[in-house]
């Protein structure tokens, strides 16, 4: 095997490689990069035996051939070279690299690709296309409430079902719960729900452009998406996801109406001061205002009143102050809404005026 190519095309791809291998890796050659040359194009893949990548950029094939080498120093020899062209040849069991314009050798050991994971491979018939816009505004709204307790395993990935007229992603960590049914013009084939761990997903936002025709497919127990030069499938979550629905309140009796931003920056300024173990901040609605406030401890304590739209009889709400932050900012409407029955069922925070995602937060004891 041997390659010239442009350092910047290489250095780009590797460092995606470099992203899907486990550190935690215990054998070599997953800690491996895969790169498989002819007719000019260069295929680069890697895997974590879970999470699998393929892409392609183009080459000049001196000779066509495969081989996989240690991605991490690939990776810092790649970083470490000046800009220009790479030559890549493979002398035996070693690979040299060298720019072309300087004298400047690095020898790694390499591994047969033979011996490298078998990627997965869909039917071509079970793809469906999806605008990548659409996809990433479900990823964004729905992925920070992914929950991180690995004893509720089924719970530490994001939902996806075929919701008739388009798709349903849903993720909570039973603390709180984001949702978003977007609607897609495109027919959706008949798929069971699924839960997708969120290392997929965050590949496909850091590598999908906004308007470009993605493909997703679902089989087994994997899900696979194709996009531009890019492969990427994963091992989907075994486990039963909780019925959500029970979690969404049928009826809320008060709605406040607050500016996005202004409420965003309080809290942001506010939670300087709220106790960071249990993280609670206190809301209190009335008519004219709502006022935050954190507790009072030995550092101090910070209030904040903001103008709102309510009415309604005064109430105060104690919630993470996180689960707000974190969809306010995602929420790309001018203003929001907080919904309530009372102060210690569920409250709802979403756009206004209403669009196809909310977030249901879990309040805090008052006490």
């Amino acid at each position: 095997m041997k390659f010239t190519s442009s350092k910047t095309a290489l250095l780009k791809a590797i460092m995606i490689a470099q992203d899907i291998i486990s550190s935690r890796n215990t054998l070599s050659i997953l800690s491996n990069v895969l790169l498989e040359t002819a007719n000019n194009l260069l295929t680069i893949k890697a895997t974590d035996l879970s999470v699998s990548f393929e892409t392609q950029i183009t080459v000049d094939t001196v000779e066509a051939g495969s081989t996989t080498i240690y991605c991490d120093k690939l990776l810092g020899i790649l970083r470490s070279l000046p800009e220009g062209e790479i030559e890549i040849d493979q002398l035996d069991s070693q690979v040299v690299i060298r720019p072309l314009f300087q004298k400047i050798d690095f020898h790694l050991r390499s591994i047969s690709s033979e011996k490298y994971p078998e990627m997965k491979i869909c039917d071509e018939q079970l793809y469906f296309t999806v605008s990548s816009r659409d996809l990433i505004a479900m990823i964004d709204q729905t992925i920070f409430s992914v929950s991180d307790d690995t004893t509720r395993y089924f719970l530490n990935g994001v939902y996806l079902e075929n919701g008739g007229n388009g798709l349903v992603m849903v993720a909570t960590d039973g603390r709180r719960l984001s949702y978003m049914n977007r609607i897609i013009e495109e027919e959706l084939p008949s798929f069971k729900p699924v839960i997708i761990p969120p290392k997929f997903l965050n590949l496909i936002k850091k590598l999908c452009a906004q308007d470009t025709q993605l493909e997703l497919a679902i089989h087994d127990n994997f899900i696979f998406a194709r996009f531009d030069t890019h492969k990427i499938s994963s091992t989907l979550i075994d486990g039963k996801f909780p019925n959500y629905r029970r979690v969404v309140p049928e009826k809320q009796h008060f709605q406040c109406i607050i500016d996005r931003e202004m409420f965003l920056e309080a809290l942001k300024r506010v939670s300087l001061l709220v106790e960071q173990k249990s993280k609670r901040l206190f809301i209190e609605i009335s008519n004219e205002h709502v006022r935050l406030s954190s507790e009072e401890s030995e550092i101090g304590k910070a209030e904040e009143e903001i103008p709102c739209e309510y009415y309604g009889e005064p109430i105060t709400l104690a919630i993470n102050y996180n689960y707000a932050l974190n969809p306010l900012k995602v929420i790309h409407e001018e203003r929001v809404s907080i919904s309530f029955t009372e102060p210690n069922r569920a409250i709802t925070l979403g756009p206004f005026p209403e669009k196809d995602y909310f977030h249901i937060i879990m309040p805090m004891q008052l006490d």
